[in-house]
């Protein structure tokens, strides 16, 4: 082998060598580097202090305003509309019209009541005059009886005596037996008079009556506002050819509107006791003009499977409703005892909050009692818990990553220092 072959052979061998060697004194000449330490994150957080109190919760409620004494004036009859005086939603007075139906209409009914009624007074008034003829008639008819008998004694005797005939005998017996037929049916006249009286009488009762429909009639053919109020809607107008009982307007008093709203059944138990002990159950609404506090009025008779509807007083609302209006209401419920009212936001779920314990969070389960609003309309949550002390700090900063032993720092500390 050649020396230029063995130089090729060894040149690999000692470029490896040599990189090999630079390699292992850089690695023995660099710097020591110290392992990080590892510093335990700490998350700030807000709390406010436990305040155990007796609270009344309250109940969002979406009521619907009504009025339970919506009138419908309806046509009496049949007729033709002579006058519309309002339109939908007009501010009505008492005693002013609201709209007319053609009279003519109805005077016709008018004129054949009193015609009728006329008719039967003046047979009245001839069956009296009867009477008394007859009670006269059967005066005489009575002393003719008495005359017939007188006579056929005398025919009797006569023919006893061979000095009457047997013709003049059967004579004077037809006579006494037409007359005593003619005081039978005298009397019988004299004696069905109340009878005949009693049917006139009703007659004329009737047709009275009928008269004071057809007056009703008239009256009612002009629709006047019973109250002061307000016009819901007119189904009719000027021209329009009704039916018997076919709604002309339809209007309620301003005084009579109420909220209906349904209360859920988990509430129900609770209002029904409140108001069985006496006290007043209110609800707060928000208005254009601030809030307003509004007073139950009755529950509904019937309850649903939900829940049932309650119905509050409107009138204090003022004259901007209307029936069908939306409105939110929050309905105070009893008053709960040993309560806390916290910040929505610090509820995790719906029943585990966290306490701020030696700069770790300490969780605990609560029980909630409804929603809480202040004076100010702030709206809180209430829970209750045998844990949770007074003055402890509640964590109200909603963390998600929040479990129990979590290190946190308030951060009121944080301004303090």
């Amino acid at each position: 082998m050649t020396k230029r072959s063995i130089a090729k052979l060894l040149l690999p061998v000692l470029v490896i060598a040599i990189a090999v060697s630079v390699f292992q004194h850089l690695k023995a000449s660099k710097p020591e580097r110290t392992n990080p330490e590892l510093k335990e994150k700490v998350w700030l957080v807000e709390v406010i202090p436990a305040k155990v109190q007796s609270l009344r919760p309250s109940l969002t409620l979406y009521g619907r305003i009504e009025s339970p004494e919506l009138l419908q004036a309806a046509a009496p009859g049949a007729g033709i509309i002579s006058e519309v005086l309002v339109q939908n939603g007009a501010r009505i007075q008492t005693g002013q019209l609201l709209i007319k139906m053609d009279r003519r209409d109805f005077e016709y009914a008018l004129v054949q009541a009193e015609s009728d009624l006329r008719d039967i007074e003046n047979e009245i008034v001839e069956l009296q005059i009867r009477r008394r003829s007859n009670q006269l008639a059967l005066k005489t008819e009575r002393e003719l009886l008495r005359l017939a008998k007188e006579e056929l004694q005398r025919m009797q005797k006569l023919r006893r005596q061979n000095l009457g005939s047997d013709s003049a005998l059967n004579e004077a017996q037809s006579s006494l037996a037409r007359q005593r037929l003619s005081v039978i049916s005298r009397e019988l006249e004299v004696e069905s008079f109340p009878v005949q009286l009693g049917k006139l009488e009703t007659t004329r009762d009737r047709y009275r009556s009928k008269l004071k429909e057809a007056d009703l009639m008239i009256e009612r053919s002009a629709v006047i506002a019973p109250f002061d109020g307000v016009i819901s809607s007119t189904a009719v107008s000027v021209g329009d050819r009704v039916a018997t009982g076919q709604i002309l307007v339809s209007l309620y008093p301003t005084d009579s509107l109420e909220i209906r709203a349904h209360i859920p059944v988990r509430y129900v138990t609770q209002v029904q006791q409140a108001i069985a002990r006496g006290e007043v159950q209110q609800a707060n609404l928000l208005t254009t003009t601030g809030n307003l506090w509004v007073r139950l009025k009755r529950l509904a008779g019937e309850a649903e499977p939900s829940g049932i509807d309650a119905y509050f007083h409107a009138g204090e609302i003022g004259l901007d409703i209307r029936p069908g209006a939306l409105l939110t209401l929050n309905f105070n419920l009893p008053y709960q005892s040993e309560v806390i009212a916290i910040p929505y936001q610090a509820i995790y779920g719906n029943s585990r909050l966290y306490l701020l314990s030696d700069d770790r969070l300490q969780g605990i389960d609560v029980e909630t009692a409804g929603q809480f609003r202040d004076e100010t309309g702030d709206s809180f949550l209430l829970v209750r818990s045998d844990q949770i002390n007074e003055g402890d700090s509640i964590v109200v900063t909603h963390l998600p990553n929040a479990v129990s032993g979590l290190k946190v720092k308030s951060s009121g500390d944080s301004e303090n220092e």
